[in-house]
């Protein structure tokens, strides 16, 4: 049998090590408003995976899915555009 070993103490330790860029903060901030709005949908769903929906539960539903598409398209118009996203 033949062991295999690597060649480089380290290979990519130091790119994992790091914080978080200006720039990469900047961009998980531009895409707040549609990580919430797909937290927000997430989480309707799933109170309705072991039982029927009732109509709030539709509605929460189709409420949490438009705030969500909302969201995208303002990131991607703001994206398109380069202008800031107005929430």
């Amino acid at each position: 049998m033949k062991h295999m070993e690597a060649r480089q103490a380290v290979v990519t330790a130091v790119e994992y090590d790091r914080e978080p860029s200006a720039a990469e903060l900047d961009a998980i901030e531009r895409e707040l408003p549609l990580i919430a709005a797909e937290v927000e949908l997430l989480d309707a769903q799933i109170t309705v995976l072991d039982r029927v929906p009732s109509p709030l539960d539709e509605r929460r539903i189709r409420r949490a899915r438009r705030r969500m598409l909302a969201a995208r398209r303002a990131l991607t118009n703001q994206a398109a555009t380069g202008a800031p996203v107005v929430a």
